[in-house]
């Protein structure tokens, strides 16, 4: 095939063949179509985007780009968990721990972040020593071991989608529904789970802005993955403002450390443990098949009695870390932004945080970029919440002073106060 011609196709509007996709997929996979002509094709789909049927055939086909991993023989039920991205969510760094406390197989590919959405490969990138580029049979031996294992994309398992995901997020091209679709249900059908649970995230610091959108993808990784044999069920959160207090890849580690190991909370690190609990009950019930409640009450037992704790650094010892509880990674500059006056806290944008710790160096502009693991910015309670005159309602974590100055020029216009009670966003935006 000439894959000028399926360019075309795709600009003109016109519909894919499943050979033709299997063509993209096999050829992005092996580095025999250029970058450049790829690049192309994302674009030409962002504006013409895939069909529900063509969104099928290229998830198959990425997932069938390089090797599958066979769970069989491993306990079941075999579960992942996904978020879309969003800004300071370190989610799945206490899901993934929690479920497999609770006795389910935890069996995950993650990403690289995209755009302002922070990757979980990313944060966990600041822990010394962790080896994230696990071989498929390294991943069932470990899973069969100790029931978890997590890696990022490597050239055995979806590469296809490697080298498409990386592209999209230098393209402009992150936002095409169909295109995130296939991207995580790729993973998830090389990586052998059965039972998915999809957190869409909804707001200023997510992958989709709006609740139709947030819908819409929820609608289309449901659809998607029933078609592939798969169970899935995806809840809508809010993301117009950063999940939990912490935005910055090692900052979120030890903000995930702190709900793991039961340590005492500030305001929006509550936050975050209650909406971490939540989906893991989501999860526990939706693979388990019992009541929510039920669900609840074993996440609040494994958390309380240690063994979520003990599940996290036996995953990642088995993986090259150091045994034990991971140290944090200091900045050089730790600035803090003080109340000037007594005020609600009416607007923290979830966006403006991710540009301000893009801006540190806590992502990447261009696929190049290296991340320094220690910056970023902590917001200390969420919306909602009352500050009192001299009180810190935001720290900056930065290489130096300019940045850390940069950083709370732009964290003024992230964050808006008013003189009256404003209520609190909801956790989840759909039931």
């Amino acid at each position: 095939m000439n894959f000028v011609s399926i360019i075309e196709q795709r600009r003109d509007g016109g519909v894919h063949s499943p050979e033709g996709l299997t063509f993209l997929a096999n050829g992005a996979a092996d580095g025999s179509i250029p970058a450049y002509q790829l690049s192309a094709w994302l674009m030409a789909a962002y504006l013409n985007p895939l069909t529900l049927d063509e969104t099928a055939d290229l998830t198959r086909a990425m997932a069938e780009s390089g090797e599958t991993l066979d769970l069989a023989g491993l306990p079941k039920p075999w579960v992942d968990k996904h978020s879309t991205g969003g800004v300071g969510d370190k989610s799945t760094l206490v899901a993934m721990p929690v479920l497999a406390a609770c006795g389910l197989t935890m069996v995950k590919m993650s990403g690289r972040g995209l755009g302002l959405t922070g990757g979980t490969i990313d944060k966990l990138s600041s822990v010394d020593g962790l080896r994230l580029s696990l071989s498929p049979a390294e991943m069932v031996a470990q899973a069969r071991e100790i029931g978890i294992v997590l890696t990022g994309q490597s050239t055995e398992l979806a590469p296809a989608d490697k080298a498409l995901y990386e592209l999209r997020d230098v393209t402009g091209t992150v936002t095409s529904i169909p295109l995130i679709a296939s991207s995580i249900l790729c993973k998830k059908l090389a990586g052998g789970a059965e039972f998915i649970t999809f957190d869409v995230k909804c707001g200023s610091g997510g992958l989709v802005h709006c609740l139709y959108s947030a819908q819409e993808l929820a609608y289309w990784l449901q659809e998607i993955g029933d078609r592939l044999g798969l169970k899935v069920t995806a809840k809508i959160s809010d993301m117009s403002q950063p999940l939990g207090g912490a935005s910055g890849n090692d900052l979120e580690v030890q903000e995930a450390q702190m709900v793991l190991y039961g340590d005492s909370l500030d305001p929006a690190q509550a936050r975050f443990s209650e909406f971490a609990r939540r989906l893991c009950a989501h999860t526990l019930a939706f693979a388990l098949n019992i009541h929510e409640d039920e669900a609840r009450g074993q996440v609040d037992a494994v958390l309380s009695d240690g063994r979520a704790a003990a599940k996290w650094e036996q995953w990642l010892t088995a993986q090259g870390a150091a045994p034990g509880r991971v140290p944090p990674k200091p900045a050089p500059v730790v600035l803090d932004l003080l109340a000037e006056r007594d005020f609600w806290l009416v607007r923290q944008d979830a966006a403006e945080i991710g540009r301000a710790v893009l801006e540190l160096g806590g992502g990447r502009k261009t696929k190049e970029d290296r991340i320094d693991p220690r910056v970023g910015v902590c917001v200390h309670r969420p919306v909602g919440s009352r500050f009192s005159e001299g009180e810190p309602f935001a720290t900056i974590h930065a290489a130096d002073e300019d940045a850390a100055a940069r950083a709370a020029k732009s964290l003024q216009a992230a964050i808006e106060f008013s003189n009256e009670p404003v209520a609190e966003a909801p956790l989840f935006l759909s039931p």
